[in-house]
């Protein structure tokens, strides 16, 4: 199965970041992130072609099409692929189920999407409504800015004529194909040439153009080059069989992705691996301990012990050496993948900013998904020490946030 046939056999509600490939898909997983790495390296440095899709940090995801059920035109949340799929068709179905901005977003939805002709099911990102475009001058440029979620997009003034007389604007970047909402099945890119036009939308899709115009220099390839000769060998000297244990365990894995999000939220580099291994056996006694503790019978304590007994018989002293090789190849696969979102960055039609109670940073996009249109590999890639912190940070000010918030 190669990364593409992985990535479609799940609909998009949700994509592991790529070094998390070594804690969720054992040795297949490991291998497709390695293969990924290696497929964006020899595209940005100009020996196959490839397309590249800006991760639009936008909210909420919206879903959009045709019903195949009954042929009637929807818009919806995630919760289409409920096993009772939630879809919307009038402005009393949103209004019974959701309310506030969200609701407000869905309604002008269904009132403006209609017109674009969507065959199919078709997802995006939800990038303004009314009320959210705001002049505003950055830095001593004037532009047009509009904040969804942690990044505010800024397009200069003398280029936004088409935003401003837009009712919403979404970016589409999922095509779903299926006879049931529960069976259908995801794909990369949306053909917006096939999208009628209205000035009510601007719409768009996710891809990158001209990609070549980012290749690496010689140096910076055979940087990356290094990187991945590295991660190799690393591959390498783990034990197949503590991959194959903790993909076969995803609860132990998600602990260890909780317990490396705080070093994220924390702005902060995981150190020492050895070190990390350790704290990573304490952090889970401590929480599964605070569970125990919480628990008012007898039952319910030997609930909570069972399952951290069941996680902790994971560390022998063959899977806590090899989970420290674990964490050296998840910070490799970073090293590398920093090295192309960096050259990827430099590629981007829009300003990207986080905003502060001092005012506004610049930051990079949320991040990027490459597909190889040779080989049919997709692939996520997020600076999370950026975005992630960003996202998690009190001090990052976001969409959603009123002005008057302490």
């Amino acid at each position: 199965m190669n990364f593409l046939e992985f990535i479609t056999e799940q609909q998009n509600t949700h994509m592991t970041h790529i070094e998390d490939k070594v804690l969720y898909g054992g040795v297949n997983g490991t291998r497709q992130a390695i293969f990924a790495l290696r497929d964006m390296r020899d595209m940005l440095a100009g020996k196959k072609e490839g397309k590249v899709s800006v991760k639009w940090d936008g909210a909420p995801a919206i879903f959009a099409g045709t019903d195949p059920r009954d042929g009637k035109f929807f818009v919806a949340k995630k919760g289409i692929f409920n096993k009772n799929p939630k879809v919307y068709k009038t402005p009393e179905e949103v209004d019974a189920d959701t309310s506030g901005d969200l609701a407000a977003k869905l309604k002008d939805a269904l009132q403006y999407l209609p017109a674009l002709g969507i065959k199919g099911v078709i997802q995006g990102d939800f990038l303004f409504g009314q009320g959210d475009l705001t002049k505003r001058k950055i830095d001593g440029v004037s532009y047009v800015t509009f904040h969804p979620n942690t990044i505010v997009y800024a397009v200069p003034a003398n280029q936004a004529q088409e935003i401003q007389r837009a009712k919403i604007g979404i970016v589409w970047h999922t095509t779903y194909t299926g006879s049931t909402f529960e069976t259908m099945k995801a794909s990369y890119g949306v053909d917006v040439s096939k999208l009628k036009k209205t000035a009510n939308v601007w719409s768009q899709d996710a891809m990158l153009r001209d990609v070549r115009s980012a290749t690496m220099t010689k140096d910076e390839t055979e940087t990356v080059n290094e990187y991945l000769s590295q991660i190799g060998k690393l591959f390498n000297s783990i034990s197949g069989t503590t991959l194959r244990a903790l993909e076969g365990n995803p609860t132990l894995a998600q602990h260890i992705e909780q317990y490396n999000n705080t070093y994220v939220r924390a702005g902060a580099v995981i150190g020492n691996s050895k070190t990390h291994a350790e704290n990573l056996v304490r952090w889970i006694k401590n929480k599964y301990k605070a569970e125990i503790d919480k628990r008012k019978t007898a039952s319910g304590k030997a609930t909570q012990q069972k399952k951290l007994d069941d996680l902790i018989s994971f560390f022998s002293e063959e899977n806590k050496a090899n989970l420290v090789k674990m964490f050296e190849l998840q910070k490799l696969i970073v090293l590398a993948k920093l090295k192309l979102i960096n050259k990827l960055n430099r590629l981007s039609n829009l300003e990207t900013f986080v905003k502060t109670r001092k005012g506004f940073k610049v930051t990079g996009q949320e991040g990027y998904v490459a597909i190889d249109t040779l080989g049919g590999d997709a692939v996520k890639l997020v600076d999370r020490m950026e975005f992630s912190y960003n996202n998690f940070s009190p001090d990052i000010l976001k969409g959603w946030d009123k002005p008057t918030r302490n």
